[in-house]
């Protein structure tokens, strides 16, 4: 099965514009623009025919070919990157069995997230969409908790079936739970990572949906397959001693640089 990596990529961004182009020091004080960085992270995953930049900004074109990458120039008018995706696949002619939405945001994903995600969407018939969630340690719930106070809007959370099946998203942190763990213990909450792999099928049809009034009050664009009646796969993954963080807000370089350090990501 053929595998497309796009990673939508938008200068606009509502929380923190520009930030595609934002340096994030590495281990050594090495600084690469978060499009790199993601650039790179899409490149070590196993199994990829294809890695497009998607993007309808000419600054983020220049820096994205600046360093080597092939870039889909799309719509402005695309209202989050998997209508981005669904209007790279299109304006590739198709072809291709899973599209993976590697959003630009997420520099720090390991390589092996995107591979599990792929090969639990080929176990799963029943799902159209799969994507990944990471079960929180007491550390990175505190994070997420420490943001809501602030009145920052920090990482995704994620509540799903037995079989794995998603039962609704949220950026609120789900489950509530009264109870305080220690850094390194397991919690009941998990993180939703923003990665997904889709079938062609569904990824076409997502821009011809409306936007539901779940996805307009959380802001989260896989809330429209499940408004719509589709099944979303949660993949659990495990970090292996990685350390995981989107940046959403400016303050979140210093804690991916921090990340970084601390894990010798160059």
């Amino acid at each position: 099965m053929s595998v497309l990596v796009a990673i939508p990529a938008r200068f606009a961004s509502t929380r923190y514009p520009g930030k595609p182009l934002v340096e994030l020091k590495g281990a050594s004080g090495q600084a690469k623009s978060l499009i790199r960085r993601s650039w790179d992270a899409a490149r070590a995953v196993r199994g990829v025919d294809r890695v497009v930049v998607a993007t309808d900004d000419d600054r983020i074109r220049a820096a994205a070919e600046g360093f080597g990458a092939e870039v889909v120039m799309t719509s402005s008018d695309c209202a989050n990157g998997t209508e981005r995706c669904a209007e790279v696949l299109d304006n590739l002619g198709g072809g291709y069995d899973i599209v993976v939405n590697l959003q630009g945001d997420a520099p720090l994903t390991p390589a092996w997230f995107v591979e599990d995600l792929v090969a639990g969407l080929r176990a799963d018939p029943m799902a159209d969409i799969a994507t990944p969630v990471l079960r929180c340690d007491g550390r990175a719930l505190n994070g997420f908790l420490d943001d809501r106070k602030a009145g920052r809007v920090g990482g995704t959370t994620a509540v799903f079936t037995r079989e794995n099946h998603a039962l609704y998203f949220s950026k609120e942190v789900i489950p509530y739970t009264s109870e305080r763990y220690a850094d390194d213990a397991p919690t009941p909450v998990f993180h939703h990572v923003g990665v997904y792999a889709y079938r062609p099928s569904a990824l076409g049809a997502y821009p011809r949906w409306d936007s539901g009034p779940l996805e307009r009050l959380e802001g989260l664009e896989q809330l429209r397959f499940l408004e719509h009646g589709h099944r979303i796969l949660c993949v659990e993954v495990e970090a292996r001693g990685r350390q995981f963080w989107e940046l959403n807000n400016p303050e979140d370089v210093v804690r991916i640089e921090a990340m970084m350090a601390e894990m010798g990501v160059e």
